[in-house]
């Protein structure tokens, strides 16, 4: 339990951040009058990249993140940062190839590139998946970690302090559109990375430095824990062919092709901010390794030395990992650093929401509203857009207790990511790179790329001493993608390509044609920021490997 000075900070701090969203958002639709629709989901196409980049990490770090890297160090050590620094190459990939394509198409949002590259039966069925997954992946397990986290600090029900901080959520979401997103994911970024900051100090402190902890974990046989690519045969079934293989499927769909996250470059000024935006969160992504994942590493070793008392986690069945960044904060922090955490840990919260119910409502208004209503105006079209994220926000509640059986949240979540992304980022990759994809292959792809990945999540939690079960959910990612990769090309030759004068613009002519941009000069060079971080992130694989 947290006292009363903690608090008051966190009151404080959510009164804040929500006063800041419903200020923003209304000021801005005052101003900009001339397209309610898209000032309301892109905030008007003014987006710069210093707010895309912070928006962007806001949106994937998640008190899922917080509370689950931790969870993930603790158990494996540095293992799942690999999820972490792998996203700067996809984020590259955004940057150089996908973000210049989609600002030059024009769309508002992701499925409506697909009907234009491809057409409206995939467009409407990339509209279902990605609606269905921001609800599963963005908003109940947020909100799952959100109430592990409140539950232990307050002491209240779990789901009624989610369903508190939810509402108040959807109240700057629903009323500010876009504009209130990013300007509250980018305070909330800052507050989220000073509060992982405070507790992995706190926790280097109270082991007394990196020494001592290397000693422990090689007192007890663990110094695999420091290791981020681990061999053939690994017990935590991701040896390090299993990340390159299998994590550029899930990267590239969540990075390049989910409206959730696309959607802040969407509403980029230009093409020089939709590229640099992705490039700064891609520098951003190095740090969560490091004040994310260490954490539960240091409270691992800090566990086996007696510094931290873990016995409150302690079940019949063995230690409930869930709870250990609730343990650290509580026990290694002072009065008033706590409220800062739980406020970091509400901002979490908050960012993944907020910019989950914004995508649902630009897809359900465009994607869905638009299509029945080819008439409807502005005003309904936002209406139409703030009913369904309030409809999402209920089946995300409603599914919190089943999600809740997993018994690690991170792996949980990237466990049905790997079974959703093959498909889509088969049907993207394609269509931007070749030509000869054609509408009625992306269908066919879609379709049972989809249904493979229900069936085989399916055999997996039904009948796991079977071969499908015993298969790593990240080679099972791989695996899905080739299976769907032989599929489109085979329609595509069976079906051949129909293009449109729309469709026959779609597509990148040579890998190097979106490079012949010359961006801006200096520095803040895309081309220049993509050498770096590529070269950063090199140096980091191998002195982590």
């Amino acid at each position: 339990m947290i006292k009363s000075l903690d608090l008051t900070v966190s009151i404080l701090y959510i009164i804040g951040i929500v006063s800041i969203g419903l200020w923003s958002g209304i000021k801005h639709r005052r101003k900009n009058k001339g397209n309610a629709a898209s000032e309301y989901f892109l905030a008007g196409k003014t987006l710069r990249w210093p707010m895309i980049g912070l928006a962007l990490f806001a949106t994937n770090i998640s008190c899922v993140h917080l509370v689950s890297l931790a969870q993930s160090g603790f158990d494996t050590g540095l293992l799942n940062g690999n999820f972490e620094w792998m996203a700067a190459f996809t984020l590259i990939l955004l940057a150089l190839f996908f973000a210049p394509f989609y600002i030059k198409s024009g769309v508002a949002t992701l499925p409506d590139f697909l009907e234009k590259r491809y057409d409206r039966a995939s467009r409407d069925w990339l509209t279902i998946v990605s609606i269905v997954s921001a609800i599963i992946i963005h908003i109940a397990f947020s909100l799952l970690a959100g109430g592990i986290v409140l539950h232990t600090l307050f002491g209240v029900d779990m789901y009624t302090s989610v369903i508190i901080i939810s509402l108040l959520t959807a109240l700057y979401t629903i009323v500010g559109g876009l504009t209130a997103v990013v300007v509250t994911e980018s305070i909330q970024t800052v507050v989220l990375l000073t509060g992982a900051v405070v507790i992995s100090i706190a926790a280097y402190n109270k082991m007394g430095g990196w020494q001592p902890m290397m000693n422990v974990l090689e007192q007890h046989q663990e110094m695999n824990k420091l290791s981020m690519m681990r061999p053939h045969g690994d017990e935590s079934g991701m040896p390090w062919y299993a990340v390159f293989l299998g994590y550029p499927v899930l990267g590239i769909w969540y990075w390049c092709a989910d409206q959730t996250i696309v959607q802040r470059v969407l509403g980029a000024k230009d093409e020089n901010h939709a590229r640099v935006g992705p490039l700064f969160c891609g520098f951003i992504k190095i740090l969560p390794v490091f004040i994310f994942v260490m954490p539960g590493l240091f409270a691992y070793t800090l566990s086996q030395t007696g510094l931290l008392d873990v016995s409150s986690l302690r079940t019949e069945t063995g230690l409930n990992s869930k709870g250990i960044y609730t343990l650290m904060i509580t026990q290694l922090l002072p009065t008033g650093l706590v409220g800062v955490l739980v406020a970091a840990l509400l901002s979490g919260l908050m960012s993944q929401v907020s910019g989950a119910l914004n995508s649902i409502s630009t897809m359900a208004g465009y994607d869905i509203y638009k299509r029945y209503y080819p008439n409807t105006t502005d005003r309904q079209l936002v209406i139409a857009g703030k009913v369904a994220a309030g409809i999402a926000l209920v089946l995300s509640l409603l599914l919190m207790p089943l999600l809740n059986s997993y018994e690690s949240l991170f792996n949980g979540l990237n466990d049905i990511i790997a079974h959703i992304a093959p498909p889509i980022t088969c049907v993207f990759l394609l269509g931007v790179f070749w030509n000869k994809a054609s509408a009625v292959s992306a269908k066919y792809t879609l379709w049972i790329g989809s249904a493979l990945g229900v069936i085989v999540f399916v055999i997996n939690k039904l009948y796991p001493d079977t071969i499908i079960g015993h298969i790593p959910f990240m080679i099972m990612a791989f695996y899905l993608f080739c299976v769907c990769i032989v599929m489109q090309v085979i329609f595509s030759y069976v079906y051949p390509v129909e293009h449109t004068a729309e469709s026959s613009t779609l597509f990148w002519k040579t890998p190097w044609e979106p490079l012949q941009s010359p961006g801006w000069k200096g520095l803040l060079n895309y081309k220049f920021l993509s050498v770096l971080l590529l070269l950063i992130m090199g140096i980091l694989f191998w002195l982590f490997r």
